[in-house]
């Protein structure tokens, strides 16, 4: 449980790192506010339709009678826009990561230059990044759509549909928000997305810390927005201690004691 605590951590200290630099912080407003422009419109677009959608693919529900027909639209209309809502906080950092490519990699390598050591470089060109950045992108996506039918599939089964499925929902939201964020360190430092997706296996729950925090504040309007920097500041801190965890320290020499029954020898008292 220490790790929850850790990854959250991490989330803090990315949004302190923004707020200590703050020109940075501008810096990386820019690309989220333009992909929150095209998903908001997106979101009111299915908010308006979705009860068409519904009614369209339910026309065995036609001839039902009151209440049973408004019953069942009525939770498919709710679900239907759930399920957008969980696309958009998954695929908003993916397209908000691609849209400023060269804006996060510069704000990530600020903040390795900063923290001190080695800064790497994927040695890449900028396009090859970007094809590269999109590519595993994709990848994510489409597990995240799998989990996401399974999830609307699972979430027709009375009480657990509506309790633990959505809990299980954030958990894979977050998981996978955490992933597309730490890519930007990581793949500077060469890191393909088999190697990346071990990596935070192995700390699942230092992962999950991170993640379903953002992932939740991610669904308040504009949040997201202004989080996004220190995001990938915090993503950034997470990846390095990843990476290359910080050392245990050193235990302290052992020394002789009073009373020990041994003591150093003296100079000619050997053997």
């Amino acid at each position: 449980m220490s790790d929850l605590g850790a990854g959250f951590g991490y989330l803090m200290k990315g949004q302190r790192w923004v707020a200590r630099h703050g020109r940075w912080f501008g810096f990386g407003l820019l690309p989220g506010l333009v992909t929150l422009v095209v998903y908001a419109g997106a979101l009111v677009g299915l908010g308006y339709g979705a009860d068409d959608l519904v009614g369209w693919a339910t026309p065995f529900a036609d001839d039902w009678s009151s209440p049973w027909q408004g019953l069942l639209r009525t939770g498919l209309t709710a679900l239907v826009f759930v399920f957008g809502l969980f696309l958009a906080v998954i695929t908003f950092t993916a397209m908000t990561l691609l849209v400023g490519q060269p804006f996060y990699e510069s704000l990530s390598e600020e903040v390795d230059r900063d923290e001190g050591g080695e800064v790497p470089e994927s040695g890449l060109s900028f396009w090859r990044d970007v094809w590269i950045s999109a590519r595993d992108s994709v990848r994510i996506l489409l597990r995240v759509a799998l989990y996401g039918i399974i999830l609307f599939a699972c979430g027709f089964i009375p009480v657990i549909g509506q309790t633990v499925v959505p809990a299980i929902g954030f958990c894979v939201s977050g998981y996978f928000l955490a992933e597309e964020l730490t890519a930007v360190a990581l793949q500077r430092r060469g890191m393909v997305l088999k190697d990346r997706l071990v990596l935070l296996r192995g700390r699942r729950m230092l992962v999950l810390g991170f993640g379903v925090p953002l992932t939740l504040a991610f669904l308040v309007p504009f949040v997201a927005v202004f989080l996004m920097p220190g995001a990938v500041a915090g993503a950034t801190l997470l990846a390095r201690d990843l990476v290359d965890p910080a050392p245990a320290p050193d235990p302290e020499p052992a020394t002789g004691t009073v009373g020990s029954g041994a003591a150093p020898a003296g100079p000619g008292q050997a053997g």
